[in-house]
């Protein structure tokens, strides 16, 4: 299928599921909200100490949990107990959230990583085997789109990328990475997402019309409304997009 006429494109993208006031980000509830709405979810997966893949997208615990620590350094023992924000839901696995999903909707699967490649890369690839639902992956590391290249090549494959502002990545990474200099030669991305704030700019003009480019961190009518003549979806939050509204599609929290 040409990938414009795919779900990559099709339906805006549930970022971290369809979450609200009374359902958590990156929770079962905000992946089955998704799935009544028949939203594609884009959500994320990390790997613990123990070798275990859960979806939570925050380096350290605190905003999600009230906890101290990386969530890297954790065992799955020690964070299964604990609950997200206000609510009782605790912090998926990465199989029972798809396990929930069950190629209901498609999903698109984060992969944090700026470590050694390898480790967290198979971890997902071995869950992903056993999974039959429709699904792409997605990493601001191009070195992690490049294992599945080599490894996984059917998979659909989105190059992240953002001007990096918070100082999160800096240096000759960021100076790479925000210009997607490593596309052509690494990654070799099926499709693009590149942080709305940063967008529109001069490095996804070339890619437009070539492979598809998604905007994430879509949150508000105004972004969605600003960036429509520069990208072919959004992955959203906070907000009905106006295709949606347009098919009657209605959140639900």
């Amino acid at each position: 299928m040409n990938i414009y006429e795919s779900w990559i494109v099709k339906s805006p993208i549930a970022h971290r599921g369809l979450f609200g006031d009374k359902i958590p980000e990156n929770s079962i509830p905000a992946f089955k909200n998704a799935i009544k709405n028949k939203l594609p979810i884009e959500l994320d997966a990390t790997c613990l100490v123990d070798g275990v893949v859960v979806v939570f997208h925050d380096e350290k615990l605190a905003r999600m949990t009230g906890k101290d620590g990386f969530i890297s350094n954790c065992k799955y023992a020690d964070i299964s107990k604990l609950t997200l924000g206000q609510s009782k839901e605790k912090i998926p696995t990465l199989k029972d959230a798809l396990d929930v999903i069950d190629g209901k909707v498609p999903v698109l699967i984060k992969i944090k990583n700026f470590g050694k490649i390898g480790g967290v890369e198979k971890a997902v690839w071995k869950i992903l085997q056993e999974y039959r639902g429709e699904y792409a992956i997605s990493s601001y590391n191009p070195y992690t789109l490049e294992w599945f290249k080599k490894n996984a090549p059917k998979i659909k494959r989105c190059q992240l990328a953002s001007f990096f502002t918070n100082k999160e990545i800096t240096g000759v990474k960021k100076f790479y990475l925000k210009r997607l200099l490593l596309n052509k030669k690494i990654s070799e991305p099926n499709f693009i997402a590149y942080n709305a704030e940063d967008l529109p700019n001069k490095y996804i003009k070339k890619y437009m019309g070539v492979i598809p480019v998604l905007a994430y961190g879509v949150n508000n009518e105004g972004d969605e409304t600003r960036l429509e003549n520069f990208v072919d979806n959004i992955i959203f939050s906070g907000f009905i997009p106006k295709k949606l509204q347009n098919s009657d599609k209605k959140e639900t929290k």
